[in-house]
């Protein structure tokens, strides 16, 4: 698809525009990538990098760009929409993406991954990392992550329910420390009056979900649509009978579920069996 122009012949597209200004700042005051390097002290490659649209780079770069130009939060302003620029998430994910910024409330079964939009950085890093990518790519994946959780904040947050395979409790990170920030993370998380989180523990057994990570969106005129996930694929279900379908599957689920209070007490047991490193 072509980038859109608006009537100013500047790109429309959050991250182009982002490298349009920052390309266009630079040449104005006539200098070459290696001297703004040099200026604030970072690798003049990565500047590059940014002009090409090839990263956004990180918030504390771009404030200092913001500063060495004279255009406070402007650049901070366009890098903030470049991050959530959903374009910058695979392919497949876009359409979904797309539908979950406008949900109204949103239902979750979790095999064995926490959900993005509970997950930390260190999270998301290392299972991006594990899955291929590294480097840049790596980096910017990591910060799209971290842009949807805003999705969960604000007044006007919708409701979200998440029921999590014991599995993902279990699944620690390498870093013990990492690990532990990241169960906080959910026991914090699971205290939000519009945050619903419950455990299937392993004694359940099997059941419809046992190999399927399985979301469902209801959206503002009144649809509900599902989308099936797998480490290599998704399949978005926008059929209202399949749709049903597989929403009764995740009914059955819940209710082998632990209820919220049950399940609260059963993350801060996983917290609590954790060691403490006595180095800190």
């Amino acid at each position: 698809m072509p980038t859109r122009r608006a009537v100013t012949g500047r790109s429309r597209e959050p991250r182009a525009r982002f490298a349009e200004e920052l390309r266009l700042l630079r040449t104005a005051r006539g200098h070459s990538l290696r001297e703004l390097g040099e200026r604030l002290g970072w690798d003049w490659s990565l500047f590059g990098k940014m002009e090409k649209g090839e990263t956004v780079g990180g918030p504390e770069v771009v404030q200092a760009l913001d500063v060495h130009y004279g255009t406070p939060g402007l650049l901070l302003a366009l890098w903030e929409l470049a991050v959530s620029d959903k374009t910058q998430f695979k392919e497949r994910y876009r359409r979904y993406m797309a539908l979950e910024a406008d949900a109204v409330s949103l239902w979750h079964f979790a095999v064995s991954v926490l959900p993005g939009l509970l997950q930390t950085p260190a999270y998301a890093r290392e299972l991006l990392a594990a899955g291929g990518l590294k480097g840049e790519a790596l980096e910017q994946q990591v910060q799209a992550r971290m842009g949807r959780r805003s999705l969960l904040e604000g007044e006007g947050a919708p409701p979200f329910r998440t029921i999590l395979s014991e599995a993902t409790l279990r699944t620690a990170l390498r870093d013990a420390g990492e690990w532990r920030k990241q169960l906080e993370h959910l026991v914090e998380m699971s205290e939000r009056p519009n945050l619903t989180l419950q455990v299937l523990p392993q004694r359940a057994g099997l059941h419809g979900l046992s190999s399927t990570d399985v979301w469902f969106l209801r959206l503002p005129d009144a649809r509900t649509v599902a989308y099936t996930e797998n480490g290599y694929g998704g399949d978005l279900i926008e059929e209202n009978a399949a749709v049903e379908r597989v929403q009764r599957v995740y009914d059955a689920t819940r209710d082998l579920a632990l209820s919220p209070a049950e399940s609260r007490i059963f993350t801060l047991g996983v917290l609590e069996e954790l060691p403490w490193d006595r180095s800190t």
